[in-house]
């Protein structure tokens, strides 16, 4: 499937090149260093790129692209879906995925990517069985390895490669039997300058930390399970119980994974939570913002971390505003205007009011800019997804068992 697997960040720097198979010279990603040159962005970049004798496939993560190389014909979602996989991977192992995380620990890298393909081929993706193979890195275990010239490899093969639940080890014990579940809902939005919803669709997913002893048999059953259109599985979920009953079987992995992610298209499911009152006047003499931003439908929950953001054009030097609550800065450079308001208190929607000041001779512009938001509700899911129950079989104790929702803002845009 893989051939070689190149990460580099957008200086166009090769940080780190693994081959499976054949050695090929990095050179070949000077096809996608021309293309990332001509993207407006760095997300604009095409994900599969074809060259006279591969294909080059990437995912762009925090200033990082995984670059894969392929020399036959495989389904491209499959690699992007795997490189997503090794993205996590990293990010749980070194809590970030970054230029300098992968520079100060390539040689665990190295191994992760060895565990984790085998000849180009997935072999190990979960997370747990990764860490039984892979120690993750501790301060005591990196001086320890330095003194004893050993390494985060494990001696012994975790017991979940060798029975028929491979994401699962055998001999799980805790004191305190729990599984917490979190419905997490992310809202992308184009909201139009009248108010209306041009754009509404929610991407959404169940994470769970599970901390049961044994080998427990979990059955879910959702309230309206079939708002859910495009559902993703972890490899645990029993499809066809799934298909002919909209019930969530499977036996789950130890410690933290994603049971589902899923996707909701229909508009009229989306609720909008939020609101944003704008004037926007940019002109030479007499430039001027004022805002206001309220709660619309959020079933009475308080909006958190609220955070809106826009991207000035050029021929603004400078912002003198005052908020009615939060903190407001702007930065001359970059050219964004970010106001973090934090939480809106119901009945009392925050404003943002003052001037604006414009380079003589740009004549002001025409077009406003878009106003991105960025937001968190707790306990509530705007499509209305609910867990009905949760049961346990196989085992005799009882669990504790806890159920969290969130919804937070994907890509919200309002334009103005």
């Amino acid at each position: 499937m893989l051939n070689s697997l190149f990460i580099v960040n957008t200086s166009g720097d090769v940080i780190l090149e693994k081959h499976w198979k054949s050695v090929i010279h990095r050179s070949i990603c000077d096809y996608f260093f021309d293309l990332q040159k001509k993207a407006a962005s760095p997300e604009d970049v095409p994900p599969i790129i074809s060259t006279p004798h591969h294909y080059l496939i990437n995912v762009y993560h925090n200033q990082l692209f995984l670059l894969a190389v392929i020399t036959s014909e495989v389904p491209p979602l499959m690699v992007i879906e795997f490189l997503h996989r090794v993205i996590q991977t990293l990010t749980q192992y070194f809590d970030d995925f970054s230029d300098s995380t992968m520079k100060e620990n390539c040689v665990l890298v190295f191994e992760l990517l060895d565990e984790m393909l085998d000849n180009g081929f997935p072999l190990v993706t979960e997370m747990n069985i990764l860490q039984d193979l892979i120690k993750p890195p501790n301060f005591l275990r990196n001086i320890a390895n330095q003194v004893t010239g050993r390494t985060n490899l494990s001696e012994t093969l975790p017991t979940g490669q060798l029975s028929n639940i491979p994401w699962r080890r055998q001999g799980v014990k805790y004191t305190n039997n729990e599984a917490y579940f979190d419905v997490i809902e992310e809202i992308d939005v184009i909201v139009d300058k009248q108010g209306s919803t041009v754009f509404a669709e929610i991407q959404g997913y169940v994470d769970v930390c599970c901390k049961l002893s044994g080998m427990p048999d979990l059955t879910m059953t959702l309230v309206n399970p079939r708002l859910l259109d495009d559902v993703s599985f972890h490899p645990c979920v029993r499809y066809k119980r799934w298909e002919n009953e909209k019930v969530l079987s499977f036996v789950p992995p130890d410690g933290n994974f994603r049971l589902i992610s899923y996707h909701i298209a229909s508009q009229n499911m989306v609720a909008i939570p939020i609101y944003v009152r704008h004037t926007i006047q940019l002109k030479p003499v007499g430039g001027k913002i004022e805002l206001t931003v309220g709660p619309k439908q959020s079933m009475g929950k308080v909006l958190e971390d609220v955070v809106l953001e826009i991207n000035m054009p050029k021929c603004v030097q400078n912002c003198n505003l005052i908020p009615t609550s939060g903190k407001v800065s702007f930065d001359p450079t970059t050219k964004l205007l970010q106001w973090n308001i934090g939480k809106i208190e119901v009945g009392k929607p925050p404003t943002l009011k003052g001037g604006v000041s414009i380079s003589s001779g740009s004549g002001g512009t025409t077009e406003n800019p878009p106003i991105s938001m960025k937001f968190k509700i707790n306990q509530l899911v705007v499509s209305g997804l609910k867990v009905n129950r949760l049961d346990m079989y196989g085992e005799k104790y009882k669990p504790f068992k806890g159920v969290k929702y969130i919804t937070k803002a994907g890509k919200f845009t309002i334009r103005t």
